[in-house]
């Protein structure tokens, strides 16, 4: 279902549109964030400069450490007495970053998500059951206005407690899941042990995943676990939060919603724009947002676009499936590694489940990978012959795709940690060691 006129308009229409609101942001940061002014003026830049679309290159980027120099509100444009909601997003490095929304800010959003459900396939017959964290993490929220907007009925479940989730599912009848698709793999396996088989005993018809980047094999384990019809949505809280695009039924990619950002691909070590259909950093600019607006925000993920009429009818462009981060791709003896490609092996592989730790080391001079995966059955642990094969089959299969060795140790069910948010499936000791 298309939820707004908006989605598709003619590209020129898209674009006069863009160029309006641009022209109208970058005016506003340049006269009333100080930050922005100085980053503007270093670079020669005014805000008359903006005559095109074409023209968004002359102004700088932003990344995360803007947010953190200016914590907690150096970047808003409003007072604080306009904010009427305030989120932050966790702080690995110390302080988080914050972002502000004023009233229309949040109406703006609940349009977004509003999209996002509807392009998944959520209608307002549907009860949706939110297992993000609610609080500071802007993920929750988000959606949970959405769908509430177009009809649907929310349980606010939050994250954790997932025995609870399934016997809540079961009870409600619950028809669409929001969570990240690492906790939705959980979320079965908790089931099955529950004695209950999601195909068949609960009702889930609808994955709205995000929070986190999947690969097609994820989908189809999803798909396969729960009977369901998975969907990926992308956002960040800098931008706004969840939103930013979204997959329809067709699958081709998530439509940006390109009325209110304009994306851009870019070389991640360079800064230069590449051809369409290059994969690069996607770059977001903000441009209906009224306290916190984003000049070429830096995202670090890594995808392409894709500007061609969706078979849905939608005209907004398409996002691919992030192939992974630019900051989380690992260098190993010189080889660009993303943890998506060793996902991707893993789940498609019998006899081993989707759970995993990649852990980068560095011996002497080398450096090394090795990736412990649970196995779907413990009883291959008293064949060695079995086990061996096993091992040497996904060795083969890396280094073929990846084209490093990498040690493979397979141990049993339930033994590594299990994620009710964003997992965390890469540990760089290299990184800790300053090495």
């Amino acid at each position: 279902m298309i939820w707004s006129k908006e989605e598709v308009l003619s590209r020129s229409e898209i674009e006069q549109l863009q160029l309006s609101r641009l022209q109208d942001t970058v005016k506003r940061v340049y006269e009333k964030v100080p930050h922005y002014k100085q980053k503007f003026d270093e670079a020669g830049v005014k805000p008359e400069d903006i005559k095109s679309l074409r023209d968004l290159s002359k102004l700088p980027f932003t990344v995360k450490s803007d947010l953190r120099d200016t914590y907690p509100f150096g970047l808003f444009t409003c007072p604080k007495e306009d904010l009427v909601r305030i989120h932050a997003s966790s702080g690995t490095t110390g302080k988080p970053t914050v972002v502000g929304y004023t009233k229309n800010d949040l109406a703006i959003w609940t349009e977004l998500t509003s999209r996002v459900a509807a392009m998944g396939g959520a209608t307002s017959k549907d009860i949706a059951q939110i297992a993000f964290g609610y609080g500071l993490f802007t993920g929750a929220f988000g959606l949970h206005y959405g769908l509430e907007n177009i009809g649907a009925s929310v349980i606010p479940m939050s994250s954790g407690n997932t025995e609870k989730q399934i016997m809540i599912m079961k009870d409600f009848g619950t028809t669409v899941l929001v969570s990240t698709p690492s906790y939705a793999l959980y979320m079965a396996e908790v089931a099955k042990e529950m004695g209950i088989d999601p195909k068949k005993d609960l009702n889930v018809k609808i994955g709205l995943f995000g929070g986190e980047g999947s690969t097609e094999a994820m989908r189809a384990e999803l798909n396969e676990k729960w009977g369901m019809f998975a969907t990926e949505n992308y956002g960040m809280s800098e931008l706004i939060g969840p939103g930013v695009s979204g997959e329809c039924e067709a699958l081709k990619g998530m439509h940006i919603a390109e009325d209110h950002f304009i994306a851009e691909i870019i070389n991640p070590d360079t800064g230069e724009i590449l051809p369409e259909g290059e994969y690069g950093e996607l770059v977001i600019t903000t441009i209906t947002k009224e306290a916190l607006p984003i000049i070429r925000y830096r995202t670090k993920d890594i995808t392409k676009l894709m500007y061609e009429t969706c078979e849905c009818g939608r005209t907004f462009v398409r996002m691919a499936k992030c192939h992974g981060r630019s900051d989380d791709m690992l260098v190993i003896r010189g080889v660009n590694v993303f943890p998506s490609q060793i996902e991707e092996i893993i789940i498609k592989t019998e006899g081993i489940s989707p759970h995993y730790e990649i852990v980068v080391d560095r011996l002497g001079y080398l450096d090394t990978m090795s990736i412990q995966i649970e196995l779907e059955d413990d009883s291959i642990l008293d064949s060695y012959v079995q086990l061996n094969a096993l091992e040497k089959s996904l060795k083969h299969k890396l280094k073929t795709v990846l084209g490093i060795d990498a040690t493979i140790k397979l141990v049993e069910q339930k033994s590594l940690q299990r994620f009710m948010g964003k997992a965390k499936r890469v540990t760089d000791l290299r990184k800790d060691d300053n090495k």
